[in-house]
């Protein structure tokens, strides 16, 4: 398989106004391909971006990771048109040219996010339609009001474990934690397991040494889940996928399983951190903390907007050579989506987006997010309960300080340091116990309302590529023991 560029018709020399269109990245990294991968990056993404349509116009030639080359769309309406153009680009990435040919491998650090696997994110057409059908019946299942119940009192939990410390890392002890309790209980978890289920994440997410153990570890969870299940439906989201019409696999259970647990964490904890460090640092917010849900509201509005937690995403692969905006992409190179620079195009730009949701940060078209409810009930209730707790809570650092993930595809906060007048613990009941008993599961298609029940233990996946700092180390230990206490109802 060759990297040469796709022929083309070849205009009358000398006529600009019908020159050869530029070609995109590629695999061979033409157009002098951008970095997406350093901490410049993730300093100024905005001002990466501004660089690119004023060299590239809408659509930029960009590096991933060191040898991996793609196009990146920075326009808003071009965006929404490749996403929705399902006759020309594909979700699927098997065609995806420097992959088959070897040039990008397996055990490349961007090749997770981009692989094929076999869920409803990385199909097409009929497959798509089946896989993607029984997540949305199941999370349409979900009752929002038992939702936001259950992360007010998880996030309670995570508030007690600092709160008399008057001081804690929100994203380590609070942002990236309490994800991980609600999906414990949406997919049908044994409460008693989610000490392990937290710890086993967390591993994940450093991506150290004992990552792949973790991994392992929780793709054994996840077919114990699935084999108990299926013994013994109950009403959670496991369940529902399983009863559903479509018939899945113990297989594609497990993949859609994973998926939503990925698309679940790490996004999410950046949508909550991404808005407390707008609440706490933003002039426009201050003063309207302790004035009710608005602010909240606004702030995951504008996050959505300008720093969204998936910042590049939605790939697409074209199913054939064409020309898109005067740029030739040639069949199976990775085309990106910029979300964050879409939203942000000048056009579109004013001091305020209050009730506007017109962004792509859910993506758009076929392969729309399909938890985007229970996603912001999720953000809003934990952003809600940790300012009614802690109202005088201020950032510990200013925040032109606080430092950014490095990667291509994420818009994330390393920590989010933050001081307060210290307070006792609340007194609250063990966790076990908050969980109510298991209901009868309701197979009819209109579906029973979510219930919390007991059974296994469920998480997400998702890796940072750095090691945390020490410090948050220990912020970590100190709650895997705090959670383990409770857990055990001492």
């Amino acid at each position: 398989m060759t990297n040469s560029p796709a022929a083309g018709p070849v205009p009358p020399p000398g006529c600009p106004a019908h020159a050869a269109p530029a070609e995109a990245g590629g695999a061979t990294g033409s157009r002098a391909a951008v970095p997406m991968y350093g901490q410049e990056f993730a300093d100024d993404p905005h001002g990466t971006y501004a660089r690119m349509r004023a060299t590239f116009g809408p659509i930029a030639p960009v590096e991933l990771s060191p040898g991996v080359y793609a196009s990146l769309v920075t326009s808003y309406q071009l965006g929404l048109e490749i996403l929705r153009d399902t006759e020309r680009f594909a979700k699927d990435p098997r065609s995806w040219r420097a992959m088959r040919d070897g040039t990008v491998g397996l055990d490349n650090p961007v090749a997770p996010m981009m692989m094929y696997r076999p869920n409803a994110l990385f199909s097409d057409g009929e497959a798509h339609a089946r896989l993607r059908g029984a997540i949305t019946d199941s999370l349409d299942r979900v009752d929002p009001h038992a939702l936001s119940e259950y992360v007010e009192r998880s996030a309670e939990t995570l508030i007690d474990a600092f709160a008399s410390r008057g001081r804690a890392d929100l994203i380590t002890e609070y942002a990236s934690v309490l994800p991980l309790l609600v999906f414990n209980q949406l997919f049908g978890a044994r409460p008693a397991d989610g000490p392990k289920l937290v710890e086993t994440m967390m591993k994940l997410f450093d991506s150290g040494e004992d990552a792949a153990a973790a991994n392992d570890e929780l793709l054994r969870w996840i077919s114990g889940l699935v084999a108990e299940k299926r013994e013994q439906l109950a009403a959670d989201v496991t369940s529902w996928l399983i009863a559903h019409p479509s018939q899945l696999s113990d297989d594609e259970l497990m993949q859609q399983i994973i998926l939503l647990m990925a698309a679940g964490t790490d996004p999410e904890q950046n949508l909550i951190a991404n808005a407390l460090r707008l609440l706490l640092s933003d002039d426009r917010f201050a003063g309207e903390l302790s004035g009710g849900s608005m602010p909240v509201q606004d702030a995951l509005d504008e996050v959505l907007w300008n720093d969204p937690p998936m910042a590049n995403y939605g790939t697409r692969f074209p199913r054939y050579d064409c020309e898109v905006a005067g740029v030739r992409l040639r069949k199976g190179d990775p085309v990106l989506i910029s979300y964050a620079a879409a939203n942000h195009e000048a056009a579109l730009a004013s001091d305020r987006r209050s009730g506007n949701r017109a962004h792509l940060a859910w993506s758009a078209g076929a392969h729309r997010c399909p938890a985007e409810r229970p996603a912001r009930v999720i953000a809003s209730v934990a952003i809600e309960r940790l300012l009614d707790r802690l109202p005088d809570m201020e950032l510990a650092v200013p925040a032109e300080r606080l430092t950014w993930r490095t990667g291509p595809f994420h818009r994330a906060l390393a920590a989010l340091p933050v001081r307060f007048p210290a307070q006792a613990a609340a007194q609250a009941q063990p966790f076990a116990a908050s969980v109510s008993k298991s209901a009868p599961f309701d197979e009819s298609p209109g579906g029973s309302q979510w219930n919390p029940v007991p059974s296994s233990s469920t998480p997400p996946a998702a890796t940072s590529s750095e090691r945390q700092p020490e410090s948050q180390q220990a912020a970590r230990r100190r709650l895997l023991s705090f959670l383990t206490a409770w857990w055990r109802g001492q």
